[in-house]
């Protein structure tokens, strides 16, 4: 329902429009009335779930989207807007003991009238599209924080919320405390002129997390835009589980894993940096050889919310996500065979920044098919380009951008778990950390002790690039893989870890897994990973429930060769061999590089540091 703000009677207007689009709410009418005359939008639209497909409709007569076949959409975003901007995402409280090493803290203070100064009037002449949301199944006990409202003055953000977000007016108008949710506004600005990664640069993606209030200028990408996900879903509510000691909210991948025989089922979650296979692992199938036997099911493989179940003393898991915003580059039917089922014909998917054939509305990108297409006619790069036209010099350039997204809803992915949508989340067996290292890390290695495996997660890392970083196969740490979504000092994050998960009275194994090690001769990978991967995490949990026992070492328990089920993998003796080893030089040069990047932390508990003590003994104890 709209509402015209050029109408004399515009209060009256803006009242009669919000009763006619059922939004009860007292004091969501009142913010959406603030923010509608400070940032000057020409109308109001309170839209839902159910205006997707008018949305569409509407999208592409304006040219906003194109169709890319039956019930597929396609998108480009500017040229300078293309990914997550971290140097400009913030986080922003009264309280300067909020500060950490990650969190790229500012006072709310200086904050708060920047940001209001910058988006005053920044949406004339637009329409303010007001979606309330739940990041949670309904009914969750963690709903009361899952609740949240953005304005948004860009209509495909719009339709990218309705997929990502559970979205409706149901979900603010019957709040138990009405002024409980967490208030988003995103103002796209003048892109062409904000001076992107210039001293200059006016964006700022800014959570004042003890307001529960998100203020985002000067993008329409992703993350930056789609206030639900990153910024309430990880940002916000990390701050929130903190505030009220009653959760964690993670970057994990959530599934399970049910045994047809035996009918019982495993769930795992886990944290993975980026380029480690989170995405992927999240969305494996089973290989051949044990698909008779063992199925795995779909949550989310973004984002998870931890909390302990007061009934039984477990810990419960939710994706407070509605979808999957997943990088399309190196998708594939090897890679991952679910996600090009979850972005079919009439899935709705919107893609964006792949590249594009105006003529047979197909799309591509790297990794698609081993070759691109051979007949260039038609097909337009991420920027638009006509490929060609394109000059000898350009010819490599990629046609997607390398950080090109799908974007579509969780019932559209094949194997998602019949139970995703149950109020409580699912009992978590395991804890998993991933990184991408091509030596030092096993297969896989399985940690009893909580604060061990706390320690782990906070020096979960991935190996650098030369060309990035300057230090070849140095790792970058990412505690948790929460490195770019830190919202509260990391001392304290530690300290919350140990509390919830300790509170436990059922806890969950840990694991460090890396389906990445190269031989160093010929740099092939040792490990057949993708749907292979499901097979150390049979042998975890499995060792969980004390039918495997595996070989202890100083950095965990890793399986023997008779304990991993090998039926029809493909893996040479001498490679299966080295994925099951510890080399004890590498880890202790990796225990002086633990030491310095844990020192920085502030408030660390002794937990954290007597864990980190008793692994580099025990390194020692081995060398000797």
């Amino acid at each position: 329902m709209a509402y015209d703000l050029n109408a004399a009677s515009d209060l009256a207007d803006l009242e009669t429009s919000l009763d006619d689009a059922g939004l009860k709410n007292p004091y969501v009418r009142e913010y959406v009335q603030h923010w509608a005359e400070l940032t000057g939008a020409e109308r109001v639209e309170v839209i839902g779930a159910s205006d997707d497909a008018r949305l569409i409709t509407e999208s592409l007569a304006a040219g906003e989207i194109l169709p890319a076949g039956e019930g597929r959409y396609y998108a480009r975003s500017y040229v300078k807007d293309t990914a997550r901007s971290e140097e400009r995402t913030i986080v922003a409280t009264a309280n300067p003991a909020d500060k950490g090493v990650y969190n790229n803290w500012r006072p709310s203070g200086e904050m708060r009238p920047l940001l209001e100064g910058l988006m005053r009037g920044a949406s004339a002449g637009k329409t303010m599209y007001v979606i309330p949301y739940l990041m949670a199944p309904p009914g969750s006990p963690l709903e009361p924080y899952a609740v949240g409202v953005e304005l948004t003055d860009h209509r495909t953000v719009a339709l990218h919320m309705i997929r990502m977000a559970r979205c409706g007016v149901e979900h603010v108008n019957n709040l138990a405390q009405p002024d409980r949710f967490v208030r988003g506004v995103h103002v796209t600005g003048d892109l062409e002129n904000l001076g992107q990664g210039t001293p200059g640069d006016k964006r700022y993606f800014v959570t004042f997390a003890d307001e529960r209030t998100i203020l985002h200028f000067g993008s329409s990408y992703g993350g930056n835009a789609l206030l639900g996900k990153i910024a309430h879903g990880l940002r916000q509510a990390a701050y929130d589980g903190w505030a009220s000691g009653q959760f964690l909210a993670e970057q994990f991948m959530l599934i399970g894993i049910t045994d047809k025989q035996t009918g019982r089922t495993w769930h795992i979650c886990g944290g993975f940096p980026s380029a480690s296979g989170k995405t992927n692992l999240a969305m494996m199938l089973a290989p051949d050889s044990l698909g008779d036997r063992y199925h795995v099911a779909f949550y989310g493989d973004d984002i998870a919310w931890l909390r302990v179940d007061p009934s039984n003393g477990k810990i419960y898991a939710i994706n407070p996500e509605f979808g999957v915003f997943g990088v399309a580059k190196d998708t594939n039917e090897v890679t991952n065979p679910t996600a090009l089922r979850s972005v079919g014909s009439g899935t709705k998917v919107l893609f964006t920044n792949v590249a594009y054939n105006e003529l047979t509305q197909e799309v591509w990108w790297e990794g698609r098919t081993p070759q691109r297409p051979a007949d260039v006619t038609g097909w337009r790069d991420w920027t638009g380009k006509l490929v060609s036209e394109r000059t000898a010099a350009e010819q490599d350039k990629p046609w997607a951008h390398p950080n090109s997204r799908f974007t579509t809803s969780l019932t559209n992915v094949p194997n998602i778990a019949t139970d995703y949508g149950v109020r409580t989340g699912v009992p978590i067996d395991a804890i998993i950390f991933g990184g991408r290292t091509r030596d030092r890390e096993p297969l896989i290695r399985a940690i009893t002790d909580l604060a061990e495996g706390v320690y782990d997660g906070l020096t979960l890392g991935a190996e650098a690039t030369f060309a990035a970083e300057g230090v070849d196969g140095q790792l970058r740490y990412d505690p948790m893989s929460m490195r770019p979504f830190m919202s509260y000092p990391e001392g304290a994050y530690a300290a919350h870890w140990l509390s919830i998960i300790g509170s436990a009275a059922d806890q969950p194994i840990f694991a460090h897994v890396n389906w990445f090690q190269r031989d160093p001769e010929d740099g092939h990978f040792l490990w057949p990973g993708y749907r292979e991967n499901l097979r150390p995490l049979l042998w975890l949990l499995r060792l969980k429930d004390g039918e495997v026992h595996g070989t202890q070492t100083p950095v965990g328990i890793v399986p023997t060769k008779d304990e991993l089920d090998l039926d029809g993998v493909d893996i040479r003796p001498e490679d299966l061999d080295k994925v099951l080893s510890i080399d004890t030089d590498r880890w202790t040069t990796e225990m002086a590089h633990r030491e310095t990047h844990l020192a920085q932390f502030d408030g660390l508990p002794e937990e954290i540091w007597a864990a980190h003590r008793r692994v580099a003994a025990a390194l020692a104890a081995q060398a000797d």
